[in-house]
């Protein structure tokens, strides 16, 4: 019987794109997809759990797991580091799940380099001008803060290269659509299948 490996998917695109929105929007209809569960060394906040919220680590642990090339990326913020533990990701493929990572840009570039075999979507707005109204409509940013943020994201748009895919978040159920299909495509690529039956095959020969 083949056993299908799962795929690690990687959703990113600029800060106000709407990423979370897009992703809580397509777990709500694919119980199928393992979503990635990142490790830190912040405090455990009450009400979460070890291994559903975070993963919770010691500076030092963190710091041996950077040293060891055991996270696909990691970053720190507010003195707290937060990354993506490798042995979670690849156990979980392994197991035949798809493990969906939803992430900033820079933290996808750097999964990119220490997992290019993972399938890479950027989401992309509708326009400038609209993702200027998802930011400032949050109310929360001086007319500074949303001009860095524009021109932020710009830098992060010039990016879309390193991606496959490029999924406009015009409406969320047309992007979620979008994803679904591409994790379904992905799953039919030849080579995947065909490295899938040539395993079968040897040990049948074997």
């Amino acid at each position: 019987m083949i056993k299908e490996k799962g795929i690690l998917f990687v959703l990113s695109g600029p800060s106000g794109v709407g990423k979370g929105t897009v992703r809580k929007a397509l777990f709500e209809k694919d119980t199928e997809l393992k979503y990635s569960i990142s490790m830190t060394t912040r405090a455990m906040r009450e009400g979460e759990q070890e291994g559903i919220d975070y993963f919770y680590r010691s500076r030092d642990d963190f710091e041996n797991m950077i040293q060891n090339n055991k996270l696909l990326e990691y970053a720190e913020y507010v003195g707290n580091y937060y990354g993506t533990p490798r042995d979670y990701v690849e156990e979980t493929l392994e197991s035949g799940k798809d493990v969906f990572l939803e992430i900033e840009v820079q933290g996808a570039l750097q999964v990119k380099k220490n997992f290019p075999e993972g399938v890479f979507i950027f989401l992309f707005p509708p326009s400038l001008e609209e993702l200027k109204n998802r930011i400032v409509s949050r109310g929360t940013e001086t007319e500074e803060l949303v001009k860095n943020r524009l021109l932020a994201a710009k830098e992060e748009i010039d990016m879309m290269d390193a991606y496959d895919y490029v999924v406009v978040n015009d409406k969320i159920d047309h992007a979620v659509e979008k994803v679904q299909s591409i994790v379904r495509s992905e799953h039919c690529k030849r080579e995947r299948v065909a490295k899938q039956y040539k395993k079968v095959l040897e040990a049948d020969l074997g």
